[in-house]
């Protein structure tokens, strides 16, 4: 997809402008890079994406090593990218940390041990095996040396602070920037905090004192320049479960294995200047001292659920020297503790023994990254003790309450009850918008300096009811009560971290305020994330999730009326939720989506335990759906945005250009007419910029190959509990306009795949990278309707090949492994998928397939077997033509029988409807975060 841009960051030339004098090394490195340095500002995905695409490239423009380097300040991103970066490559990363001398100070440009690095990188460009030194942080002190092999380092990225130093740039060929991430929320926080007593530069100066002098300068030595705009996120979470260890012999076996780990720590609560006596423990700053190495965090920031802590991954290492910038700002330390940790790990959980000194206790804590698996392990460890669910914080301010304030608080500048109490007048439309420039003083400040007032992190506000008149509705808890208090809608739409945030709040405030259960309703295009959400909210909240899929009526659904709002039955979802709503049990239908018919019934009932149920759904939101449901939250963006996109940025090669409005009308006709007029009501909007092409979060690792294996031999390799096995038959079409650039040929890049299987169409997203063996594409395809297909045919799009197939497919919930066999390939071909490269790896040597992998598409493999005379200028087979023309009728015959006439819809719409997207810039690339 990005190739133009990567081709535009890449020029035959002499290393950029360097000062310095030129390095002495015979090494390869220091000849003359591709790269040059251009103001190339991206996301945290695109740019990962752009990196890879960019040191394949270089590889194969240069004998010898890649040297990269990530620089940027602390909690920005760079170690996630040189780690996500690596997981594709395959590279060696060395991280700066390393090369520390003995200081107090980590962030201190002196304590960087220079010459050690530079050494290591010539010897690696020059083809040594070389070692580099290991630093360990509790004892303040090298510990030894690690050894890193020449012919294995194909790739070498220098992560750190310091890593785009002038003493390092003469060795680099690729230099990233990386600003932004929770460095930039910590300046939002106490610029909020503050307010505007003090300007951004004398913030920076007193919280991050190396960063304009010795850090920002160099960053704009940087070819790629990223901007992660990532926040503290609950998708990622932590889930605890914690108890007082009564009886300190019950789990102390655990303990006594050589693989525990020992730990002291020092942490410590700092509250604003501006904060008031009552001011909550949220405002309050987090500082973990563990060794020589400061850690921070944002405030108490958790949710609870039941007997489950859940905590976001937001902490970040930050110096010594932002702690006393802090206190000389005026926050106040009024809580500070130590805390002795024990851990061993059991799995892919923790179990520790924590003993926090000011309370005299110790508590056993049980951390891990799935609810279920958290609270299965904690059953069958036999864990007995009565769960604890606040935090070390609250009971010490219980004990010995809230330090009183020495000095008056400031008077902040900001207010934010007003926006929080303010009831909506009207519905409000959700609009995706680029990441551009809107204000002067956004383009007054370097990008190197953000956040500006208005990127700064609003924030978050509070769930209330719509009216707190209770005078009409009855006692709490009854169905009058529940019938008259409605929540009131969010005063904005916000991106996928923050909604995931406010809807889990929006629950428990449900909880507290109404009776059980609490019925919620997620609703949005298909592709836009919304069943992902529903997901992610119930792994937090421990719920059940119901797909409206469930309720499709097989004799709509044959006529491929998937996305008809009769397709859906209605009379038993209403039975469901009524049944739910009164505490019954209820029987929930399952669809097959492949047979197109209704399978079986399965038992519902909602426990007061649990209290929650999500269903999840195109028309979740539809009038006749939403008015028995408690929380509505409508989704956008994600992948239908991304095809969106796609078709404009298609539009603006062949020289036509087209507005999302325009496109979105042809493309997605029913969601303009049935689905986004009910969205505008939810009580949360909530905007979804994943970009499947360019997010490093959905890589499925893939290979290929046509050798035979048995069948045995594939079950031999999966676990044979959790085994499972489907037969798909699919035709793949491909799609693309006329006049894109193709230089005779048909590149798969070029064309919108669209599949057909089981009567349903999906929009498969591929655009891989290839390294090595591996297929790294997308793990998300998504449902379309065949109007879809039309409309993109309406637009302009060809038909210019198919593929014909049937697939043999077998998975254990781990590895995937699918055997296709092509109608004009005389063998098969095997895929094994999975998201752990390593699996994937480890299953192709178990089948015995290395060394006959290919990365090909079907597409390739499929044209490549044509003889030359047998092909149209298209590429495809003549005698493919006539099968292509009939898919290609039949797709348009369906779509107009089924009432859809889109360009009698396209000349009569109404221009007065809510719009969920608007014109922001031209060109591609409008939704990058």
């Amino acid at each position: 997809m990005d190739d133009e841009v990567v081709q535009r960051v890449f020029q035959e030339g002499g290393r950029d402008y360097f000062q310095q004098q030129p390095s002495t090394s015979t090494s390869t490195s220091s000849s003359s890079s591709i790269l040059q340095s251009l103001p190339l500002h991206v996301s945290f995905d695109h740019g990962y994406y752009l990196l890879v695409k960019s040191i394949q490239e270089l590889r194969e423009k240069k004998e010898g090593l890649v040297t990269v380097g990530i620089g940027g300040p602390s909690g920005s991103g760079k170690t996630s990218l040189a780690e996500k970066v690596a997981s594709v490559i395959g590279c060696t990363v060395i991280p700066m940390e390393n090369y520390r001398g003995g200081t107090d100070e980590g962030t201190d440009l002196d304590s960087i041990d220079f010459d050690a690095l530079i050494r290591n990188l010539e010897d690696l460009t020059e083809g040594k095996d070389t070692k580099i030194p290991v630093f360990d942080f509790h004892q303040k002190k090298r510990v030894g040396s690690k050894a890193i092999k020449s012919a294995m380092s194909g790739v070498v990225i220098v992560d750190g602070t310091y890593a785009l130093h002038a003493k390092l740039r003469s060795l680099l060929d690729i230099r990233v920037a990386v600003v932004g991430g929770v460095h930039f929320s910590l300046l939002s926080k106490v610029r909020y905090d503050i307010g505007d007593s003090c300007s951004l530069d004398y913030l920076i100066d007193s919280i991050f004192p190396l960063f304009r002098k010795h850090i920002e300068p160099d960053l704009h030595h940087a070819q790629i320049r990223i901007n992660n705009s990532f926040v503290s996120s609950f998708r990622e979470a932590i889930y605890k479960l914690k108890c007082r260890s009564e009886s300190p012999d019950g789990q102390s076996t655990f303990f006594l294995k050589d693989e525990a780990q020992t730990d002291n720590f020092i942490e410590m609560y700092l509250r604003p200047p501006s904060a008031n006596e009552e001011a909550r423990i949220n405002d309050w700053i987090k500082v973990r001292q563990s060794g020589i190495r400061y850690y921070l965090s944002l405030g108490d920031q958790r949710i609870v659920d039941k007997n489950f802590i859940i905590r976001p991954k937001a902490e970040f290492e930050v110096g010594r020297m932002t702690l006393g910038g802090l206190l000389a700002l005026g926050y106040n330390v009024v809580v500070s503790y130590k805390r002795a940790s024990t851990s061993v790990n059991i799995g892919s959980l923790s179990l520790s023994l924590e003993t926090i000194d000011t309370l005299g206790e110790t508590f056993l804590v049980l951390r891990g990254t799935d609810r279920k698996t958290v609270g299965a392990e904690a059953l069958r460890m036999g864990i007995t003790g009565q769960w604890l669910t606040k935090s070390y914080l609250e009971m010490i301010l219980e004990r010995k309450g809230v330090p009183r304030l020495n000095t008056p608080p400031l008077v902040s500048a900001t207010s934010v009850s007003h926006n929080q109490e303010k009831d909506i007048a009207a519905p409000k439309p959700i609009r995706t918008t680029p990441n551009l420039v809107y204000q002067l003083e956004d383009l007054a400040q370097p990008w190197t300096r953000s956040p500006t007032k208005s990127k700064m992190e609003p924030v978050l506000p509070t769930w209330h009811f719509a009216s707190s008149d209770r005078s009409h509705g009855g006692s709490v808890g009854s169905s009058a009560f529940r019938d008259t208090m409605k929540l009131a809608p969010m005063p904005d739409s916000y991106d996928l971290d923050r909604g995931l945030l406010l809807a889990v709040q929006g629950i428990q405030f449900l909880l507290e305020n109404k009776s059980v259960p609490v019925i919620v309703g997620i609703g949005g295009p298909s592709g836009s994330g919304k069943t992902s959400l529903a997901h992610k909210m119930a792994n937090i909240v421990g719920c059940e999730v119901v797909s409206l899929e469930s309720y499709f009526r097989p004799e709509q659904v044959k006529d491929f009326k998937y996305d008809d709002f009769n397709s859906l039955d209605l009379p038993l979802l209403s039975k469901n939720i009524g049944d739910i709503k009164h505490g019954r049990k209820t029987k929930i239908p399952v669809f097959n989506l492949e047979t197109g018919s209704r399978s079986c019934f399965k038992e519902l009932e909602i426990s007061e335990d649990c209290g929650v149920i999500i269903f999840e759904g195109v028309y979740a939101l539809h009038p006749e759906i939403r008015k028995s449901l408690d929380l509505w939250i409508a989704v956008v963006g994600g992948v239908h945005s991304h095809l969106i996109s796609r078709v404009q940025r298609d539009k603006s090669r062949v020289g036509c250009f087209m507005s999302q409005n325009e496109i979105m009308m042809t493309v997605f006709p029913i969601f303009q007419q049935h689905i986004e007029l009910h969205l505008v009501h939810a009580h949360l909007k909530i905007r979804n910029d994943f970009d499947p092409v360019l997010s490093p979060e959905s890589s499925l690792f893939v290979l290929k190959s046509n050798k035979q294996v048995a069948y045995q031999d594939i079950l031999n390799i999966l676990d044979s509990v959790k085994f499972c096995s489907s037969v798909q038959n699919f035709i793949d079409i491909y799609l693309r306009l006329p006049g894109t650039p193709a230089n005779g040929h048909i590149a798969e890049s070029d064309c919108v795949r669209v599949r057909i299987c089981e009567g349903r169409f999906a929009l498969l997203i591929r655009e891989p990278i290839r390294e090595g063996n591996f297929i790294i594409q997308p793990k998300v395809d998504f449902d379309i309707s065949i109007s879809t297909v039309s409309g993109l045919l309406n637009l302009g799009y060809q038909a210019v090949a198919y593929i014909e197939a049937s697939a043999l497919i077998y998975q254990d919930g781990k590895i995937l492994i699918e055997v296709d066999h092509l109608q004009d390939a005389p063998s098969p071909y095997l895929q094994i998928k999975g998201v752990n490269k390593e699996a994937v790896a480890a299953a192709g040597s178990a089948l015995k397939l290395d060394g006959s992998y290919t990365t090909k598409s079907y597409l390739q493999i499929i044209l490549e077997r044509l003889p030359l005379v047998e092909r149209s200028y298209s590429g495809i087979h003549t005698h493919q033509a006539a099968r292509l023309q009939e898919l290609v009728e039949s797709i348009q015959s369906q779509s107009y029988h089924g009432n859809l006439h889109i360009h009698g819809y396209l000349e009569s719409a109404s221009q007065q409807r809510f719009d969920f997207y608007e014109i922001a810039s031209e060109g591609y690339d409008l939704k990058i975060r």
